[in-house]
């Protein structure tokens, strides 16, 4: 690893938001590109790079130096590639013996922020949304309500669109911690 991607990952773990989006900016595509080719799903790989960022950042004084960096985040992608399949996994049932015939049933159950969100009523929740900073306020309203795409979002607020996709987990991370301890 280069002394500078060294120096980069000493800052992020000293709390420099500099550091993490340069990171974030360095990996990203590898990390995607390492998902889209488990997945071919475009949404789903963006969405497992974007937990990986997360669970890496929340964890990054874990980070051993001695290893490489990006070796250390696409264990932490496949890991979650994997939980991820778990969760999607089907059930197969034999209809007729005689012919096996099988159905695969998906398991269409809420995730559990699906669950948090459902129990949440819609007043409540714009209510906790506006404890938020305003910018992260505005991504979680362009994403949620207006239903704009990450590209949509970027162009909108002018802003690279990895830099849309961490605010937007920094916001949705924040709003769950004030949805749990309210």
């Amino acid at each position: 690893m280069s002394d500078q991607n060294s120096k980069l990952i000493i800052k992020a773990q000293e709390g420099r938001q500099s550091a993490y989006r340069d990171l974030l900016n360095l990996y990203w595509n590898d990390v995607h590109t390492f998902q889209l080719s488990r997945i071919q799903d475009e949404n789903l790989a963006e969405d497992i790079t974007i937990q990986t960022f997360s669970k890496a950042f929340d964890k990054l004084e874990l980070y051993k130096h001695n290893y490489s960096f990006k070796s250390w985040l696409l264990s932490i992608s496949k890991n979650l590639h994997i939980d991820e399949m778990r969760k999607r996994k089907t059930v197969t049932i034999s209809l007729d013996d005689e012919r096996e015939h099988s159905q695969s049933i998906q398991d269409d159950s809420p995730s559990p922020e699906d669950q948090l969100i459902i129990k949440q009523n819609l007043a409540e929740l714009l209510v906790y949304i506006k404890q938020l900073k305003p910018h992260y306020q505005k991504v979680i309203h362009l994403r949620y309500f207006q239903e704009m795409s990450y590209k949509e979002i970027a162009v909108f607020i002018e802003e690279p669109i990895n830099n849309v996709k961490v605010r937007l987990l920094r916001a949705k991370k924040i709003l769950s911690e004030i949805i749990r301890t309210s």
